[in-house]
């Protein structure tokens, strides 16, 4: 599960969508709630053509500040809470994990930010 979060980690430093497609499930989503309020969920495809678009915080010259907060694992299911900053904002990340054929992959991840 840290080589999982140390991608991840390294995918959101980077703003690398393949990266982040290496880690994530295909059927995936991005869940949040939105600018009404309400819940949105963004499918994964869409939430990484939004990565490729964005700017990296490496390419910025910011300093990276991530952070595992919590892993816990029961035989093939994982939910790991993880914090790290896209200048201007820190994200805290709630990231469901299944071992799908033997390799962990993140399922559904739920997040929450603040500037």
């Amino acid at each position: 599960m840290r080589a999982l979060a140390q991608t991840y980690f390294d995918a959101a430093y980077e703003m690398d969508a393949e990266k982040f497609a290496s880690i994530l499930h295909p059927s995936s989503s991005v869940t949040k709630i939105g600018e009404d309020g309400g819940v949105s969920v963004t499918p994964i495809a869409t939430w990484l053509a939004a990565v490729r678009g964005a700017k990296a915080p490496k390419e910025q010259g910011f300093d990276r500040d991530d952070h595992i907060l919590s892993i816990d694992v029961e035989n093939e299911l994982a939910l790991m809470k993880v914090k790290l900053q896209v200048p201007p904002r820190v994200f805290t990340d709630m990231l469901s994990c299944l071992k799908v054929h033997g390799t962990w992959k993140i399922v559904q991840k739920v997040m929450t930010s603040n500037v």
